[in-house]
């Protein structure tokens, strides 16, 4: 089975090629390296990944020679992270939007298996205790570049289900809940990479807020198994599916977490928004998700909860600090 990764080089999608790789599949991966890095792709087994250079917003042509290769498609290119999203919102739309558009449009065309990957972001701000997939979604004002991301992978979601329902697309869109793990970089505003950064050098760990905003962190590892497990379920097609842990912790409660599991001594320092972002930034209070749906289909359920995953980046910096 031959299968294509756009952001194959990014976080998520190097982690899913290393995954395919071992499995024995052939593994196409298409980025354009703004965000990822050779450096992620590694052979397994002495099994490599094809590697495209491309940015999937604009070489539509380069992108379909591979699309027509492939059997599966997983669409994980975007533009990420808070940082880059409030400092950049038209690179934000503009990679979404059309690099999504041009991905569907061409699985479309050659009736291909496609996973487009969105966010929990798209549950904007609503105020549910949890969120499930068939909820009503809350974004807020475009005069706050903060929704620009949200909204523009919910276009792409929009998008995705109106071929499936018009051209029959076997497609499915995966909202993804805060996924941490060794390899990511705090360089876009991730929070543990970041937390863990400033502890292994004994610096004060940065709560962005007042640090009563709450999150649930799911391993790397735990979502790609949870991509596989999908990719082998027909009943899938034409679905959307939250994908992440359910332990929830606050951000303060993740600072000192980090600094006690890394035997650090920083201190925390509370940065609020309009300091570290914009003024007028907006952010949810908590987000934890509903993730019945998946598990009833696949019978998945997260493994690693986030002490794993706090000792998992710490081992990973500490390596790359070294």
């Amino acid at each position: 089975m031959t299968v294509l990764i756009t952001g194959g080089a990014g976080f998520i999608g190097s982690h899913l090629c290393r995954a395919l790789l071992a499995r024995g599949e052939e593994v196409l991966v298409a980025d354009n390296f703004s965000t990822g890095s050779r450096e992620n792709i590694r052979p397994v087994d002495g099994r490599c990944a094809e590697v495209f250079e491309m940015d999937v917003a604009v070489r539509k042509d380069e992108l379909e020679a591979l699309v027509k290769r492939a059997d599966i498609i997983f669409h994980l290119a975007a533009a990420v992270g808070v940082e880059l999203v409030v400092n950049d919102p038209v690179r934000t739309i503009e990679t979404n939007i059309d690099g999504s558009a041009n991905v569907v449009k061409l699985a479309a065309k050659y009736r291909k298996r496609l996973f487009i990957a969105s966010t929990s972001e798209v549950y904007g701000k609503s105020s549910k205790e949890e969120f499930s997939e068939s909820d009503d979604l809350l974004i807020g004002s475009p005069l706050n570049s903060r929704w620009s991301y949200a909204c523009s992978k919910l276009m792409d979601e929009f998008y995705l289900m109106a071929y499936v329902r018009s051209c029959a697309l076997p497609g499915t869109v995966v909202r993804f809940f805060n996924t941490v793990g060794p390899g990511q970089t705090g360089r876009y505003g991730m929070v543990i990479p970041r937390f863990v950064a400033s502890a292994l050098k004994g610096e004060a760990l940065q709560v962005y807020g007042d640090g009563g905003q709450s999150r649930c962190f799911c391993h790397v590892s735990d979502v790609v198994r949870a991509l596989l497990l999908l990719m082998e379920k027909d009943e899938s097609i034409g679905q959307v599916y939250n994908i992440g842990s359910r332990q929830l912790v606050t951000i303060r409660e993740l600072a000192e977490q980090v600094i006690r599991q890394s035997g650090s001594a920083s201190d925390i320092e509370i940065i609020p928004y309009h300091v570290a972002y914009s003024a007028g930034f907006e952010d949810m209070r908590r987000r934890k998700p509903s993730t019945e749906k998946i598990r009833e289909l696949t019978g998945w359920q997260p493994e690693k909860d986030l002490s794993d995953i706090i000792d998992d980046v710490i081992a990973f910096e500490r390596t790359r600090l070294s």
